[in-house]
């Protein structure tokens, strides 16, 4: 008897082990579902210079990046810039992992989109310990150029323009270090040929400038229109195919007129002159981020509605300037809600509803 009992709880004893063993295996031995890219896509707008920031850099699940994408060209929105981390793509110095920008810049061509890839951010081998991934040394700048090279040259054809950095006139982008826009043109320089070097048509864009008055000295942050000069004196018109600039309007309405001492939309006025006066009305320029927000109680927000009229206008304005190439406005979706004011930027909510913002857009752009 004694025996019988010890057999049946021997027998129990193994059978709880096996099923805690299926409970733990089962979610590592089921393969995630295939997301497939579906038929190409064309995308029908009556503006061609329409876009968004879509900011899939943490979007994880296949799905979402398809149905992002997706929502991307149904609301006639043909253009799109996408940041891929330098840190995330090459974690090693002799290792790329391109398994995440694979999967976005598949879907995005197919959605038959086209991207403007953000690089920057720089891994802990590139950089000195206890740095922001904003720091890059000048003895690392070639390691960065590698990256570029690398990158260009695997989406040959399907990703034909880059910005070089974000937003370098401010100090918290350029490493906690003191703005240096020599500094800056020469990573611009390195980045410009070794892109050439990978893919000889791809479109080099330099700047991303922030728009700022703030003044020379000041530890934050440099004048945009004060850095960009500084940029072209040292050469930078020769080392980008165009200017990437943020536009935002904060509390103003599009067509206020530009002034070196406001912040709004038609600070890319200025930009322009800038560019004309030195000999380089060639070069186009773009806007990589920009727009309002219609956070109820933030200072430099404006009314949901406000936001709608001011976003189509800017749009429509663009048309209008035929140096410009592309409105990109932040932020067409977060994986995640921020619960602060970013989320008010947004054209869509990390569960795909869609903002009265989309709607417009969508309404003004398809129909």
């Amino acid at each position: 008897m004694a025996t019988l009992k010890l057999k049946r709880l021997l027998t129990l004893f193994l059978y709880i082990a096996l099923s805690f063993f299926v409970i733990i295996a089962l979610p590592y031995s089921i393969p995630p579902p295939v997301v497939e890219l579906g038929l190409p896509q064309t995308v029908y707008t009556i503006n061609p210079k329409i876009g968004v920031h879509t900011r899939l850099t943490d979007e994880v699940e296949a799905w979402k990046i398809k149905y992002t994408l997706q929502l991307v060209r149904e609301m006639g929105s043909p253009w799109l810039v996408e940041y891929f981390p330098w840190a995330y793509h090459q974690p090693s110095p002799h290792r790329f992992d391109w398994s995440h920008s694979d999967l976005v810049i598949d879907h995005a061509y197919q959605q038959g989109l086209t991207i403007i890839a953000r690089l920057g951010f720089v891994p802990e081998w590139a950089r000195p310990p206890e740095t922001t991934t904003s720091f890059l040394s000048v003895e690392n700048y070639d390691k960065f150029g590698d990256y570029v090279y690398a990158f260009v040259k695997r989406y040959q054809g399907k990703v034909d323009y880059i910005v070089v950095w974000n937003e370098p006139n401010l100090s918290i982008e350029w490493g906690f270090q003191h703005v240096d826009p020599v500094g800056y043109t020469e990573l611009l320089r390195i980045a410009y040929y070794r892109a050439k070097e990978a893919n000889p048509n791809v479109q080099v864009l330099g700047g991303a400038l922030a728009p700022t008055i703030a003044p020379k000295g000041d530890e934050f942050a440099l004048n945009d229109l004060i850095y960009l000069q500084e940029m072209l004196t040292a050469g930078a018109g020769e080392f980008m195919d165009a200017l990437a600039v943020h536009a935002y309007g904060w509390v103003y309405p599009v067509d206020d007129p530009p002034q070196a001492d406001v912040v709004n939309f038609q600070r890319t006025v200025l930009i322009r002159h800038m560019l004309v006066e030195n000999s380089y009305a060639h070069i186009p320029i773009h806007i990589t981020e920009g727009g309002w927000n219609d956070h109820p109680r933030w200072i430099r927000a404006v009314k949901p509605g406000q936001r709608i009229t001011y976003t189509i206008q800017a749009y429509q304005t663009a048309q209008e300037w035929d140096w410009l190439k592309s409105v990109n406005m932040w932020v067409f979706r977060y994986p995640r809600s921020n619960h602060t004011y970013l989320d008010y930027f947004s054209y869509v909510t990390p569960e795909f509803i869609a903002k009265p913002i989309y709607t417009e857009v969508k309404q003004y752009a398809t129909n």
